[in-house]
């Protein structure tokens, strides 16, 4: 009888997997899918990112939370988008001003279909800044449905002078 009622309730609060079209190149595991989202949100100013891919990667209810300190008032907040809000919010000053994030390391967890990625990145202006102007790290959920990979959500925070980036977090593990 447990069984039968874990069951129904399972099946009535799941969800079906639903995401737009993606090339399976893209998908078909935790590096190539890793690899698409830093590609289709990277280009020089002026270029018109492939956002239809962007939103391939996601699961349908798939979201992009950034994290930040108010220096002035000290209170912690974060940003909630669905993956049309990050485009149509972040988009354009992405493709005016250039763009370049790259991982320079990797933490991983996985356990059955979900993995969590810790992904350090540094982002540039041009591809050959030979500073970044930004460092993070990116919280990252993947689903394994079984014949692709999903991103569930992205999360992350930028380092700052409060905190920065731990040596544990810019070597893979």
């Amino acid at each position: 009888m447990k069984k039968l009622f874990l069951l129904a309730i399972i099946s009535t609060f799941s969800f079906q997997l639903r995401a737009q079209e993606a090339d399976p190149k893209d998908v078909s595991s935790p590096d190539a899918i890793l690899a698409a989202l830093y590609d289709v949100i990277s280009g020089p100013a002026g270029e018109q990112r492939d956002w239809d891919r962007m939103k391939s990667l996601f699961i349908a209810e798939g979201r992009l939370m950034p994290s930040f300190k108010n220096p002035q008032t000290g209170e912690v907040g974060y940003r909630d988008w669905t993956v049309q809000e990050y485009i149509d919010q972040a988009g354009a000053s992405l493709e005016k001003n250039g763009f370049f994030e790259i991982e320079i390391a990797r933490r991983t967890e996985q356990y059955g279909t979900i993995m969590h990625v810790f992904s350090t990145y540094e982002s540039r202006r041009k591809a050959d800044d030979k500073e970044p102007f930004a460092r993070g790290i990116n919280s990252i959920q993947l689903l394994n449905g079984g014949d692709r990979w999903y991103i569930v959500s992205v999360f992350w925070m930028g380092e700052n002078a409060e905190f920065p980036l731990p040596q544990k977090y810019l070597e893979d593990n």
